[in-house]
């Protein structure tokens, strides 16, 4: 089936993995960046260190280049890991002050710590960043701290982070320098009164009105801890939907969750100017289809426009490294640039911006050079956003499966007929799944729940192997769980659910 699968992709995809680029500054008595390597990747986010571990296990010589200094590029820097954490953070704070008492847990104040807050984020992201570099010693993975690009389609030069220089040799060399926050026309980020993610994560005061330019995945979970922690945000969107790749009923029904929360949205509507000279920031706001201008004020300004590939200064144009009119770069079903012996991963190529599929992508193209078969099918990559309620899915929305005109079944079953959600007074959502009418082929599964992103896997693993929606039925599912609402809907969509 992976082989059929493989057959489908396109000739030509595009190459990333996170935003850490070329770096070097020998690790800890790994060898020296000099010597010939089979593998050399350039970048030490999630997709280039996994990468760069997995070349080591099949037993290649690698080198790890990372301009950052610290491995896990901005997912674990700056994006995944300390917005999860902040998240997590702030939820807990929300829920104490207001859900505990429902639970008969009283107590008379309760209030915000941020430096604290931030504090147990930072130690999150340290910790894990030296427990890669742990990975790599174990690995036996060679680190090199700097910037780098290439000089030949074998030699990285790279520009240490202590001042030096050196260069770096392969036989294979991994593009993995993942993307950057993609910027505005007219809109400046000082990472102080205007933010990109990376300063929304490390804001010293709670600001009063926060307004987000961008109703993605990012944008939604920076506003949402900010949001919990007491600010007005309000979110700006030039299209007339939030999260554009989710499945609309799914959708419409999470935004008037988020709205229930307080935040506010102004969709169909396109920043037209910022003016700074003030205390705050004045947005000049105008329909996305033209019309009377108005005036936003605010506090701080997030831009959440989405992101980038980060191909710049890399020295593609140098070996002839093709790349598409945004700068990704073009790969075959190897992950093999035009350019023999150069590879690309993760963001920097075509498909999901997603931290998960840079590393399946890392996985399959090492794969690949050890003389092995890799594969990553990204119909099946699972999305998640991870506010409260969380938002999960994977494969086609509706929306999709109407336009390839699949005749299809839906099931549908809510979490207030589950009996763990509403024992822990936490009920709000549905599972959604979508399956071939004929066959019973599962197409897609949509998951709004408080865990949706741990529950979203058992429908990952049912796409992946072109299970029916009757196999997820018929499984046994613990009881009491909130996997047993994806049982009842499986169970709706072949047939009919029990608890509802």
């Amino acid at each position: 089936m992976a082989m059929a699968s493989l057959a489908r992709r396109k000739a030509y995809a595009v190459v990333s993995s996170s935003r850490s680029s070329l770096f070097l500054t020998t690790f800890r008595g790994f060898a020296s960046g000099s010597d010939e390597n089979d593998v050399v990747v350039i970048g030490g986010g999630p997709g280039g260190y996994v990468a760069a571990i997995k070349a080591s296990q099949l037993g290649l010589k690698t080198t790890c280049i990372e301009k950052r200094g610290a491995l896990g590029g901005t997912c674990l820097n700056v994006g995944c890991i300390p917005s999860k954490a902040l998240l997590h953070s702030s939820h807990m704070y929300h829920e104490a002050k207001h859900a505990f008492a429902n639970h008969g847990v009283k107590f008379s104040s309760v209030e915000v710590d941020l430096a604290a807050m931030m504090a147990q984020k930072d130690k999150a992201v340290s910790n894990l960043t030296k427990g890669i570099e742990g990975l790599f010693k174990k690995n036996k993975v060679s680190y090199v701290k700097g910037y780098g690009k290439f000089v030949s389609p074998s030699e990285v030069s790279v520009d240490t982070l202590d001042g030096g220089n050196t260069v770096v040799k392969g036989k294979h060399i991994i593009i993995a320098t993942g993307s950057d926050v993609k910027s505005l026309p007219g809109v400046t980020i000082d990472e102080k009164k205007i933010v990109s993610s990376t300063g929304a994560l490390a804001l010293t005061e709670i600001p009063k009105r926060l307004v987000v330019i961008g109703a993605g995945y990012i944008g939604l979970e920076m506003g949402s801890v900010w949001g919990r922690l007491g600010s007005e945000v309000t979110v700006v969107e030039f299209a007339s939907d939030i999260v554009p790749t989710m499945d609309a009923e799914v959708r419409k029904q999470f935004q008037r969750a988020l709205e229930k929360q307080g935040m506010k949205f102004q969709l169909k509507t396109k920043v037209v100017g910022v003016d700074t000279s003030g205390d705050g920031v004045k947005l000049t706001l105008e329909p996305a289809a033209g019309g009377d201008q108005t005036i936003l004020e605010t506090d701080v300004v997030l831009v959440s426009a989405g992101r980038t590939p980060f191909t710049s200064k890399l020295g593609l144009d140098k070996i002839g490294v093709e790349t598409d009119k945004i700068g990704r770069i073009l790969v075959n079903e190897r992950f093999a640039t035009n350019v023999s012996g150069v590879y690309a991963i993760g963001d920097v190529i075509p498909g999901p911006m997603l931290a998960h599929k840079a590393e399946e992508d890392g996985v399959a193209c090492v794969e690949y050079i050890a003389g092995k078969v890799g594969h990553v099918d990204y119909d099946k990559v699972p999305g998640v956003v991870y506010t409260t309620p969380e938002v999960a899915y994977v494969g086609k929305t509706e929306e999709q499966v109407k336009a390839l005109g699949i005749e299809y079944r839906v099931g549908k079953f809510p979490f207030l007929a589950n009996s763990r959600a509403k024992a822990i007074d936490n009920a709000e959502g549905l599972v959604k799944i979508l399956a071939e009418k004929e066959t019973d082929k599962i197409l897609g599964v949509h998951i709004m729940a408080s865990n949706a992103g741990e529950l979203i896997h058992e429908a990952a693993i049912a796409l992946q192997y072109d299970a029916s929606s009757e196999d997820i039925a018929r499984v046994c599912h613990a009881h009491p769980t909130m996997s047993e609402a994806v049982k009842e809907a499986a169970m709706a969509t072949y047939d009919k659910p029990i608890h509802i």
